[in-house]
């Protein structure tokens, strides 16, 4: 490793140091552009996956961590229940276009539910249309709403760290979207029919980009796509799913690891199994 990447991996940890150390709501993101933190992580990236990013990450955690994290599974463990798990989520919509960007066309001048009142732009994704792991998040906040780009916040920032700490990034080896393509008014909650209007494009999306395997993030996304509804992100999160023979692994949204950092380290933890899937993949 060149003197360059290492002082840039040691920049990276400082952030996440920081980050632990604050406990607050202020980050240490919000004073860096998004452009800044992807500059900082394309470096690192490439240099993540023989483990000096995981190690770390580790590392800045461990002070946090008091008792071992609930439902966390073994590599051996995650890929027994790969085979084990049903198909899960919802049925594949059948009316919407198999052309990618027909498709992409659709989401962009919809008009089922009253989102798309209050909308600036429709959030359809962002990152690799080959990558093999797709992101999904819930819906779009303002920032998102602003630049028509999911995760671009805060959150997503922290998201895209965490990432690089696997060896993944949007650039060429992740695919986002979002459960909602529009943003909510005030960030509250998708609603039960907005849901069911707007998540047939995101399965779509899946059944077009084919990733090898999904992260859910956060309640909603988490649900939909296990089809287990009305079940706690934690009982969700620390086993490996299946939606329709893909391999699905369910954490926290990045949003909650800045207002909760004691989460972090189970966010951590999912990761891991993620990286096992993929790996074996």
């Amino acid at each position: 490793m060149s003197e360059d990447s290492g002082a840039t991996a040691d920049e990276v940890a400082r952030l996440l140091r920081q980050r632990m150390e604050m406990g607050g709501d202020e980050v240490f993101l919000d004073r860096m552009t998004r452009e800044e933190v992807l500059s900082i992580l394309s470096h690192s990236v490439r240099f993540s996956v023989a483990g000096r990013n995981q190690t770390v990450l580790e590392n800045v955690l461990s002070a946090d961590v008091s008792e071992p994290v609930k439902g966390a599974v073994t590599t051996q463990r995650a890929t027994e229940e790969i085979a084990e798990q049903g198909v899960g989520g919802p049925s594949l919509p059948v009316e919407l276009p198999d052309d990618y960007e027909r498709l992409r066309e659709i989401a962009l001048g919809c008009s089922k539910c009253s989102l798309s009142e209050g909308r600036t732009q429709v959030v359809f994704s962002d990152g690799s249309r080959t990558a093999d792991l797709m992101v999904v998040g819930e819906a779009p906040g303002a920032n998102e709403d602003e630049t028509g780009v999911p995760f671009v916040g805060v959150a997503g920032q922290f998201l895209d760290l965490l990432l690089a700490t696997i060896g993944r990034s949007r650039k060429d080896s992740v695919y986002i979207a979002n459960v909602l393509k529009c943003r909510p008014p005030g960030n509250r909650d998708p609603d039960p029919g907005e849901i069911a209007e707007c998540s047939p494009f995101l399965l779509k999306q899946i059944d077009l980009v084919k990733p090898s395997a999904i992260l859910a993030v956060g309640s909603f996304s988490a649900r939909l796509l296990t089809g287990r509804e009305g079940v706690a992100l934690g009982k969700l999160r620390g086993e490996v799913h299946k939606y329709h023979g893909v391999p699905l692994v369910v954490t926290y949204h990045p949003a909650a690891l800045l207002r909760n950092r004691r989460w972090v380290r189970s966010f951590w933890e999912d990761l891991q199994l993620l990286r096992s899937i993929i790996d074996v993949d």
